[in-house]
């Protein structure tokens, strides 16, 4: 097959679309056709051509009025539209491994002699050939550890920068994990792909969270949720469970962001070794749940109940390593924000304003989400100067990131500000706030 001949590839954004994933998955290729369409902008007569169906055969798929359901009809719909074999429940097609690659194998079993050793023919340039090749080798404790240290890498550069620019790279890893899933693998890295791919999934619903688009995070969450089910990892699932809390308020949810975290709790309890942090973290999203209830005492209990896990926090705890972020610094940030939730902001003020001197510069994102809750709860105690100096200071690493979290919270600050809006400080704010964050700015009213 020629270079001009071979059929062109979806997009990666569809490959990895939990619609189309779960399109796939049930051979529904009534929606597959659509999904194509729609996302990748393959017509139907196109479709046709690429598959061997007639464009009528293909319109009639599309709205229901034949299915397909023959395996050799399946096998060339996977073949036409580039889908790998996995997806659709088939064996690994001839396509997916690179021709170079495959040529250099026979070359390599044929050729003994010692001395003489075959360059190894380079994959094509498209990433699934890059990935193909590497889904060769063998896979061993040392694979696992560098999955995991680019898991840490990318949560420290969402940090400092938000996900939005990552997301394509950890769904794409994600991607290729989930594949190696596919084929037979030892238990112990069976199992260590599964807990991978959860952290991947995971990261990649709370880029889309920090981003505001719910739906895509809950789809990410709940995949990372059932690849944590395959290990019985009910740590990691609390963890996961959490995260749907902590979005569950921020959608103004507070009942489904209490329910996720009582699950969690009971995921925590039932698992062994579940550490005195974990326990520490989860209560701090139950009081947030309950604040944003307005319910003051289920609070202020929730908050000592973190408090107390916390001081059991001893040095030889066996840590999973996604909760080494809940230091000393977020129990104390977090207190406040519960306070702040709850209305009580002179309670809430100096906890956030000891934590925000204590955060790392490096983080952008605390930085700015931090400052914002200081700034609110100055405004709550009509300290409108100071509300305004600390909301300007969370500016700069604002503009340094990008999160729609952030900049909700800021475009809320400006609205807050609606009965000061011709005071100097005020004034000086929006000044600033447009300087620095155009696009915040071009969505407040004026």
């Amino acid at each position: 097959m020629t270079e001009q001949s071979r059929p062109q590839e979806l997009p990666a954004r569809l490959l990895t679309d939990p619609e189309m994933i779960k399109a796939c998955r049930a051979r529904d290729i009534a929606s597959v056709f659509r999904l194509v369409k729609i996302k990748a902008g393959i017509y139907p007569s196109m479709i046709g051509k690429r598959c061997g169906l007639t464009p009528s055969r293909v319109g009639e798929v599309i709205t229901g009025r034949r299915q397909l359901q023959h395996m050799d009809v399946i096998e060339r719909i996977s073949d036409g539209l580039r889908i790998p074999g996995h997806m659709l429940g088939l064996a690994r097609r001839s396509w997916e491994t690179p021709q170079a690659l495959g040529v250099a194998e026979r070359e390599g079993r044929e050729e003994q002699g010692p001395t003489q050793q075959q360059p190894v023919s380079l994959p094509g340039p498209d990433v699934d050939s890059i990935l193909a090749v590497a889904t060769c080798t063998s896979l061993s404790a040392a694979t696992l550890d560098a999955f995991r240290s680019s898991i840490e890498d990318y949560w420290r550069r969402d940090d400092q920068h938000g996900g939005e620019a990552l997301r394509p790279a950890i769904v794409g890893q994600l991607r290729y994990v989930v594949g190696l899933l596919e084929e037979s693998r030892p238990l112990t890295i069976r199992n260590g792909l599964y807990s991978v791919a959860a952290e991947l999934a995971r990261l990649t619903g709370w880029t889309y969270f920090d981003a505001r688009q719910y739906s895509q995070a809950r789809t990410y969450f709940t995949q990372a949720l059932q690849l944590a089910k395959e290990t019985d990892d009910r740590q990691f699932m609390a963890n996961v469970l959490a995260c749907m809390s902590l979005q569950a308020t921020y959608q103004d949810k507070p009942a489904d962001a209490l329910a996720f975290v009582s699950a969690a709790q009971d995921q925590a309890r039932s698992a062994l070794g579940t550490t005195p942090r974990v326990l520490a973290m989860l209560s701090m999203r139950e009081a947030f749940a309950h604040a944003t209830l307005g319910s003051r005492d289920l609070t202020h209990r929730a908050i000592g109940d973190a408090h107390r896990h916390f001081e059991q926090i001893q040095a030889g705890d066996a840590d999973p390593s996604w909760v080494t972020y809940f230091d000393e610094s977020k129990l104390i940030v977090d207190t406040g924000i519960a306070h702040g939730r709850l209305g009580e902001a002179a309670t809430a003020e100096p906890l956030i304003a000891d934590a925000l001197r204590r955060e790392h510069r490096a983080n952008k994102r605390g930085r700015a989400f931090h400052a914002f809750w200081l700034a609110r709860t100055q405004l709550d105690q009509g300290k409108l100067e100071q509300a305004c100096q600390t909301a300007t200071q969370a500016l700069e690493p604002a503009s340094a990131v990008a999160s729609e979290r952030v900049s909700g919270h800021l475009r809320e600050f400006h609205e807050d500000l609606a009965p000061h809006r011709d005071e100097p400080v005020a004034l000086a704010f929006e000044a600033r706030l447009r300087a620095l964050l155009p696009v915040v700015s071009g969505s407040i009213r004026p």
